[in-house]
């Protein structure tokens, strides 16, 4: 199996201890008993690539900062919100857009050419599994890389908005304070008050990422889809998520009323602990390797 070899960046990952044998044992028979394996990934499997989640003890955004994430709701009404938004985008965007697949993604991708992984669905919007081969996979939250217009959804790849944004702001530079984990930075509201955002060059409507923003909600075409996958499948891992947003813990609610096993694989507590058969505190790509 070809995996990377590749250190893994260990800046945004809490500590925990190494994989235990009987534990890395008892995963090891979950997925060979699974013929038909639903994995539900989430920002755990990506903190190994260098990405920082929400939520991890220490590490995490909230941990480390009182910033959060745009809503929904405000990028739509406010054209400052988007302008933030948008600058402390593409500042970031070279870094974020840079980001490579870990071990976990590529073991992840192994199994489905191996048959054993029957559909992936990651709550992640970094593209890190479609950098690895992925392809059985649904992106629940969308993915960064894609830009379409909320007017008349035209869309356009991130990397070419990036070229839009260069284009109208020739001269304009800010230096990053940190970085968030859906690839923007922090900037103060004077670097960011005269940055230009580019409308859609079809309709001049308001561009926004191909992600669900927190206060959106999942289309129900694709939530029924992914309860269509779960229904094909005979177990369920959860790898890298403390499953704290409901878009994705109503898979795991499903899971357990159809009496799938749920293994969980997080460093630290998840929504699920109480009902999982199986729950292991390990990093992702530590632990995923070593089983075959």
């Amino acid at each position: 199996r070809s995996v990377s070899r590749a250190s893994p960046n260990l800046t945004f990952v809490p500590a925990c201890l190494p994989p235990d044998p009987a534990e890395v044992e008892e995963l090891q028979r979950f997925v060979s008993n699974s013929k038909r394996l639903f994995v539900m990934t989430g920002a755990g499997i990506s903190t190994e690539s260098g990405i920082p989640d929400y939520r991890s003890e220490g590490v995490g955004l909230y941990a480390r900062t009182d910033r959060r994430p745009v809503q929904h709701a405000e990028f739509v009404r406010s054209a400052s919100a988007r302008q933030r938004y948008w600058a402390r985008n593409f500042v970031g965007w070279p870094q974020f857009s840079s980001h490579q697949p870990n071990k976990a993604h590529l073991v992840l991708r192994d199994w489905e050419k191996l048959g054993k992984l029957h559909w992936l669905v990651t709550q992640n919007v970094d593209a890190l599994h479609t950098k690895a081969g992925s392809q059985r996979m649904t992106e629940l939250h969308g993915c960064t890389h894609r830009v379409f217009c909320l007017a008349c959804g035209d869309q356009i790849l991130r990397s070419e908005l990036q070229e839009h944004f260069e284009a109208l702001n020739p001269t304009w530079k800010a230096e990053a304070f940190g970085v968030a984990p859906d690839g923007d930075v922090f900037l103060t509201d004077e670097q960011v008050r005269t940055f230009r955002v580019p409308a859609c060059r079809k309709c001049g409507g308001i561009l926004k990422p191909d992600v669900t923003f927190f206060g959106d909600t999942v289309s129900q075409e694709k939530v029924s889809f992914v309860h269509q996958r779960l229904a094909e499948s005979d177990s369920m891992l959860i790898a890298g998520s403390s499953m704290q947003v409901y878009s994705g813990y109503r898979f795991a609610l499903a899971a357990r009323e159809k009496k799938l096993p749920i293994a969980v694989l997080n460093i630290g507590p998840t929504r699920l602990d109480h009902f999982a058969s199986l729950k292991l505190n390990f990093r992702c790509g530590e632990l995923l390797p070593l089983i075959v």
